[in-house]
């Protein structure tokens, strides 16, 4: 056997760890990560930081062009763990700024103004 086929079946805690998934696959199992994540925004003054926002972020900022690119477990939490306050923040912002541009189209549609 050579060492490339034995470092393909090297298993930790029941799991091969060169599997690959797409980033919304290894969701459940990279969570506790997120919610990790939630809890230093926290300590750092970001009280209504959540998990679902956190998570949104990562999919919209972090991975837009990788949503369905094949991923390690690990490269997905190191992901995570390095998404800092200045980029959820301003992912939080553009999506305030997003709603409020909505919200406007809706009124004037009502209106029956273009």
């Amino acid at each position: 056997m050579t060492s490339l086929n034995r470092t393909r079946q090297v298993v930790l805690g029941g799991r091969n760890v060169y599997e690959t998934k797409t980033v919304n696959e290894w969701k459940s199992e990279v969570m506790p990560a997120v919610i990790s994540k939630k809890e230093e925004f926290h300590l750092l003054g970001y009280n209504k930081a959540s998990a679902a926002d956190i998570w949104s972020c990562m999919e919209k900022k972090v991975w837009k062009k990788e949503k369905d690119k094949q991923k390690r477990l690990y490269e997905v939490v190191a992901d995570i763990m390095s998404l800092n306050v200045s980029v959820y923040m301003g992912y939080l912002t553009m999506s305030v700024y997003k709603e409020d541009e909505d919200l406007m189209a809706s009124i004037a549609a009502i209106n029956g103004q273009s």
